[in-house]
């Protein structure tokens, strides 16, 4: 069965959504992102995927605060990712309570960065960002686009021991207009031991009952939540 994980992305610490990672088509909703994290647990979820978009411009983190007292107000499992290139980064985000970091254009530019701190902290602490287009890895926030192909970069870090992926179709993130099922086949056929979390575009409860029966290990679900596309308690048998 797989795991629904809300999503929260951060701007100047305020909740937002982005239509495919377009920074100036992002949508701000009036909402605290502790109170967001609270009514999240208080429904039932027990996972949270925060995103530090901030983080991801600049290239270090900066809504880090928000990630410590989400982490200290709640029971939450949180995976933060956003501005992690730096060991001073990835220490930041685990003093601040993450369960999780998440690793994506780092792990594009420095692999041996990167699998130092695999060796470090452990696979099961780190999380590797695969966000794509067009088959194609995307860094610094979906800004720049790479010639790495997504099921090579995917293939090369399983290998050498990567256990979580989150993979976002960054066309379809923020557009309410369905997953790349096709797609997550794909990587599902080729690595059956890596543990996919799905994310981008997911927008109407077949979606996820599609995912599911693909074997995806966790769904992430974004604006289609914000914005009552999906209701909770079609979520509980998840």
């Amino acid at each position: 069965m797989s795991v629904i994980i809300p999503a929260m992305d951060i701007i100047e610490g305020k909740c937002v959504r982005l239509v495919q990672g377009n920074f100036n088509l992002k949508k701000v909703y009036d909402t605290d992102p502790l109170d967001m994290a609270k009514y999240f647990e208080d429904q039932g979820f027990q996972h949270l995927h925060v995103v530090d978009l901030d983080g991801a411009r600049k290239k270090t983190i900066i809504n880090w605060k928000i990630l410590e007292s989400i982490t200290k107000n709640t029971s939450l499992k949180v995976d933060f990712g956003g501005g992690i290139y730096h060991e001073s980064d990835i220490n930041l985000a685990f003093q601040c309570g993450t369960q999780q970091v998440t690793v994506g254009s780092i792990a594009a530019l420095n692999e041996n960065l990167t699998l130092s701190w695999l060796k470090k902290y452990g696979s099961d602490k780190i999380i590797l960002g695969a966000d794509t287009r067009n088959e194609k890895i995307c860094i610094s926030g979906w800004q720049e686009e790479t010639q790495l192909d997504l099921i090579g970069f995917l293939s090369k870090y399983y290998e050498k021991g990567i256990q979580y992926t989150i993979c976002t179709d960054i066309q379809r993130d923020g557009a309410l207009q369905g997953p790349a099922i096709n797609l997550y086949h794909k990587i599902k056929l080729k690595l059956p031991g890596l543990y996919l979390i799905a994310s981008g575009g997911v927008s109407t409860i077949a979606d996820i009952h599609t995912l599911n029966r693909l074997g995806v290990e966790g769904i992430i679900i974004g604006k289609a939540l914000y914005e009552g596309k999906i209701k909770v308690q079609d979520l509980k048998v998840y």
